[in-house]
């Protein structure tokens, strides 16, 4: 058994643990393997050992990789967007998890559009209100979702977001359970494209099991897969 496919075994059952621990069905949360400054070879070994969702932060890296590999796996945005770098980002990828402002979202409709497409998109919350990050605050997150109501070629499925770092999962958990709370006061209302459920991106290789517990169907984990970053 390779390296890899033993740290995959070992996060699949956290998330299982994790996932029982809270009441909920362990297929309900869904590992998306961050692959930004990691080789080809390594994704695709991954691939080979199961794991279908891979995350990339930069863009022109990951357009080299999925032309590269032409994986039968699914691509998700989770770094920030330029809308200057809208175009690629509509065509490369399954899901953009980090839509923040009605200037990107009008440019990925735009592109999706004109790539004969329709793009899924989560609305990125600032839930910690740090200055250094990216991401609407949760006040005017409504007024975004509402806006982009009327953006035919994007699906928002759900929210994500990356709260303050703290040491302590247990300290992270208030703004997990911040996202989720605003994840179902938007369901009530109807802003999510599907009526039955939405999607929480929240939690990394730190603090995934916490933000599982608190629902989040989306886990980012780089570091505990494919080890610390060059």
């Amino acid at each position: 058994m390779s390296v890899i496919q033993k740290k995959l075994e070992k996060i699949r059952k956290r998330i299982e643990s994790a996932a029982l621990r809270a009441g909920r069905d362990p297929q309900s949360v869904r590992l998306v393997a961050v692959s930004k400054k990691i080789d080809s070879h390594l994704i695709a070994e991954a691939c080979a050992c199961g794991q279908t969702i891979f995350g990339e932060n930069y863009m022109q890296e990951a357009k080299e990789k999925i032309n590269r590999l032409q994986a039968a796996a699914q691509w998700h945005f989770i770094g920030h967007i330029q809308s200057k770098k809208a175009k690629d980002a509509a065509a490369l990828f399954d899901l953009v998890h980090t839509v923040d402002s009605l200037k990107l979202a009008r440019a990925l409709d735009k592109h999706a559009g004109l790539a004969g497409r329709t793009l899924s998109v989560l609305i990125q919350i600032n839930v910690g209100g740090e200055a250094q990050k990216e991401g609407v605050a949760p006040e005017n997150a409504e007024e975004l979702l509402v806006s982009m109501g009327e953006l035919a070629n994007l699906k928002v499925r759900g929210l994500m977001t990356m709260p303050p770092f703290l040491s302590n999962p247990e300290d992270v958990r208030p703004y997990f359970r911040i996202l989720r709370q605003l994840g179902e006061h938007f369901a009530q209302k109807g802003y999510f494209d599907r009526r039955d459920g939405f999607e929480l991106s929240m939690g990394m290789s730190g603090d995934f099991e916490v933000a599982i517990e608190e629902g989040a169907t989306l886990v980012r984990v780089g570091t505990a897969l494919f080890g610390p970053r060059s």
